[in-house]
C-alpha cells in the first residue's frame, strides 16, 4: 500500500494508480476530464470554517492539522479513505493546494 499526494495541476500519470481529490471544492481551471479523478471525497476535506481560518498561513499550521486531525475523528469519510488505500497499490490524494509544506493532505497522510 502506497498512499501519496499530488497537484491537481500536475498531470495525471499511470504511477499515481486511484486518484482521490480530497478538496470539497472542484479546482479552479481544470477540467474533469484532465484531473482524471477515481473519486471525489469532499467530505474527507477540511471544514469550510476551518479552512477559512487557515488561510494557508504556515504559522498556523500546527494548530490546522490538530484541529483537522480532531474533526476527522471518527469520520465516515476517513474510514472510507483508508478502505480505498488497503484496495488499491496506490492511492494518490489530489489537492489544489499551492504550497507543499503546509496542506490538509499532510494531515490526511498522516491520518492513514
Amino acid at each position: 500500500m502506497t498512499a501519496r499526494i499530488k497537484r491537481v495541476y500536475e498531470e495525471a500519470e499511470a504511477s499515481d494508480g486511484y486518484r482521490v481529490l480530497v478538496d470539497r471544492l472542484w479546482p479552479r481551471g481544470v477540467s474533469k476530464e484532465r484531473a482524471e479523478i477515481d473519486e471525489w471525497l469532499k467530505d474527507v476535506a477540511p471544514s469550510p470554517d476551518l479552512r477559512t481560518w487557515f488561510g494557508h498561513r504556515p504559522e498556523r499550521f500546527e494548530e490546522f492539522a490538530e484541529r483537522y486531525a480532531a474533526e476527522l475523528d471518527g469520520s465516515p469519510a476517513l474510514e472510507h479513505l483508508r478502505e480505498l488505500v488497503g484496495e488499491h497499490d496506490t492511492v494518490t490524494l489530489v489537492i489544489a493546494a499551492k504550497d507543499p509544506e503546509h496542506n490538509h493532505g499532510l494531515v490526511l497522510l498522516d491520518q492513514l
